[in-house]
C-alpha cells in the first residue's frame, strides 16, 4: 500500500436511521423512511428498521469496535427526528442526551467525531407539509441545527450539513424509488435548491456558533462514461453528469447553477435573491462519497427515460467487468479520474477532500474457523478496499488534496429500500440476535490504519 500523508485520517461512516433501530425510543417521532417502509412492496425484501442493528442501545459495542480498529476518526449521523420529532417546536432532551452521552466516549476513546447533520431522515410532519419541495423545510432545518449545536457545539468540532442530496432528489422525489417515493422527475428539481439553501443556513449557523469548528457537505458523485464515441451518447453522459453530478456541486463551490437548457429549462426552479450567496458560503472540506462510476447512453425511443423526457438512460458496464452483490461495476482508476477530474474542473474553489464514504457490499457467509469462531472470509471485499485506496493515493499523487477516507460501513446495516439484501460492514451483524463478527476485511482494515499510523 503507498504511503498516505502524515496526518491523514483513517475511519469508517454510518448513518442514523440504518443502524439505530429503536424507533419508538425515547420520544422519537416518524421519519419518512418509517412511513415508507411501512407501505407494502416499498422494500424489497418486506422489512424495516425498528431494529437494525439495535445500535441505540448497543453503541458500546461499536465504539469497541472503532477503537479496536485504530480509527482516528468516526462519521456517524445525528436523528432529525430523535432531536426534534416533529420538525419543529423545542428539543426532545432525550434524544440530544444520547448522543451527548455518544460524542463524550467518542472522546474519551480519542476518536474524532464527524457528525452528519442530515442523513435522509426528515421528520414525516415536514413532509405532509411538503417536504424539501417546500422552501420552508430549509428554514425549519436551519432550527434544528441550532437545537444540536446547543448541546453538542462545545462537543464536535467538525460538522457535515447534509447527505447525498442527489439521492434525496433522483431516488427519493424523482424516481421514487426510495423515501418519500414521489415519482415527479424533473418537478424534483426545487428539491435541490431547498436542500443546498438549508446547507449554506447551517453553515452560517455553525459559523455563528463556533470560530473553530470545520464544515463541509457530502455529495455522491460518479465518473460518468459514454456507453459509445457516438455523439448521441456523449451527448446523454453530459446530461446525466449535469443533473447526478454539477447541480448538487456548482453552487456551492462557484456560487451559480449550470445551464440546464439541455432540459428546457432557462432558470433553477425555486431560485430566490441573494440565495446562492448563502449556499456557497466557503467550506473547510468538501466530502466525498463514491462507489462505482456509471455507464450512460441516448435513449431507446421507447425506454422509460425516453417516455419521461430524459435525454439519458444508464446502462450495464463493459462485459467482463466485476460488480459488487449491487451489481455496482469495480473499477478502481474511475475512483482516481473522479478525484482528478474535480480538482481540474473546480481548482482552488475545491477546498481539502475527504472520502466520507466508498465501500462495497457482497452476499457474505459466517463460517465456523478451525478453531471453532465465527468468521467471514469476505476477499472481494478486500480488493475492492484495497483497489480503490490505491486509486486515492494515486489522486493524491497527482494533486488532489485528499485528507481522509472513511469506509461505508462500519457495521452492516438497513440498506434503505434493499433492506437486509445487502451488507457492506466491515463488522457482520446478526439481524436477530444482533451480534457482531469482524469480517476478514476488518483485520485488513486494521492493519493498514495500523501501518499508515506508524
Amino acid at each position: 500500500m503507498p504511503r498516505f500523508p502524515k496526518g491523514f485520517r483513517w475511519g469508517a461512516a454510518t448513518a442514523a436511521f440504518q443502524i439505530e433501530g429503536a424507533t419508538a425510543a425515547d420520544g422519537r417521532g416518524p421519519s419518512i423512511w418509517d412511513t415508507f417502509t411501512a407501505e407494502p412492496g416499498r422494500v424489497i425484501d418486506g422489512s424495516n428498521a425498528h431494529v437494525a442493528s439495535d445500535s441505540y442501545r448497543r453503541w458500546r459495542d461499536d465504539l469497541g469496535l472503532l477503537g479496536e480498529l485504530g480509527a482516528t476518526d468516526y462519521r456517524f449521523s445525528i436523528s432529525w427526528p430523535r432531536v426534534q420529532p416533529g420538525g419543529t417546536g423545542p428539543a426532545n432532551p432525550a434524544g440530544l442526551d444520547h448522543y451527548e452521552r455518544f460524542v463524550d466516549a467518542l472522546a474519551e476513546a480519542g476518536i474524532a467525531p464527524l457528525a452528519t447533520l442530515y442523513h435522509w431522515d426528515l421528520p414525516q410532519p415536514l413532509e405532509d407539509a411538503g417536504g424539501w419541495l417546500a422552501r420552508d423545510t430549509a428554514l425549519r432545518y436551519a432550527e434544528y441545527v441550532g437545537l444540536v449545536l446547543d448541546r453538542l457545539g462545545d462537543r464536535v468540532d467538525r460538522w457535515i450539513t447534509l447527505n447525498e442530496p442527489a439521492m434525496t432528489t433522483l431516488e427519493g422525489y424523482a424516481l421514487g424509488t426510495q423515501a418519500p417515493g414521489r415519482t415527479l422527475m424533473l418537478g424534483a428539481l426545487p428539491t435541490v435548491h431547498h436542500q443546498l439553501l438549508g446547507h449554506g443556513l447551517a453553515v452560517a449557523a455553525i459559523r455563528a456558533a463556533s470560530g473553530t469548528a470545520e464544515v463541509g457537505i457530502t455529495n455522491n458523485h460518479t465518473l460518468v462514461v459514454p456507453a459509445s464515441d457516438e455523439p448521441a451518447d456523449l451527448v446523454a453522459a453530459g446530461a446525466f453528469d449535469l443533473v447526478y453530478n454539477r447541480i448538487f456541486i456548482d453552487p456551492v463551490l462557484t456560487g451559480a447553477y449550470p445551464d440546464l437548457s439541455a432540459f428546457g429549462l432557462e432558470t433553477f426552479p425555486a431560485l430566490e435573491p441573494g440565495d446562492l450567496d448563502v449556499i456557497a458560503a466557503p467550506l473547510d472540506f468538501y466530502g466525498v462519497n463514491s462507489y462505482n462510476p456509471t455507464y450512460v447512453a441516448a435513449p431507446a425511443a421507447d425506454s422509460e427515460f425516453a417516455l419521461a423526457g430524459l435525454p439519458f438512460e444508464p446502462v450495464g458496464p463493459p462485459a467482463g467487468t466485476p460488480v459488487t452483490g449491487f451489481d455496482w461495476p469495480v473499477v478502481p482508476e474511475a475512483f482516481t479520474e473522479l478525484l482528478v477530474g474535480l480538482r481540474r474542473d473546480y481548482g482552488d474553489a475545491l477546498p481539502p477532500v475527504v472520502i466520507t464514504e466508498n465501500g462495497a457490499s457482497y452476499p457474505d457467509e459466517v463460517v465456523a474457523d478451525a478453531d471453532g469462531e465465527r468468521a467471514v472470509h469476505d476477499v472481494e471485499r478486500i480488493a475492492y478496499l484495497d483497489g480503490h485506496l490505491r486509486a486515492v493515493a494515486t489522486a493524491i499523487e497527482q494533486g488532489v488534496d485528499v485528507r481522509g477516507y472513511l469506509v461505508w460501513s462500519l457495521i452492516d446495516n438497513f440498506e434503505w429500500a434493499q433492506g437486509y439484501t445487502q451488507r457492506f460492514g466491515l463488522v457482520h451483524v446478526d439481524f436477530e440476535t444482533g451480534e457482531r463478527t469482524p469480517k476478514d476485511s476488518f483485520a485488513w482494515y486494521r492493519a493498514v490504519v495500523a501501518d499508515q499510523r506508524g
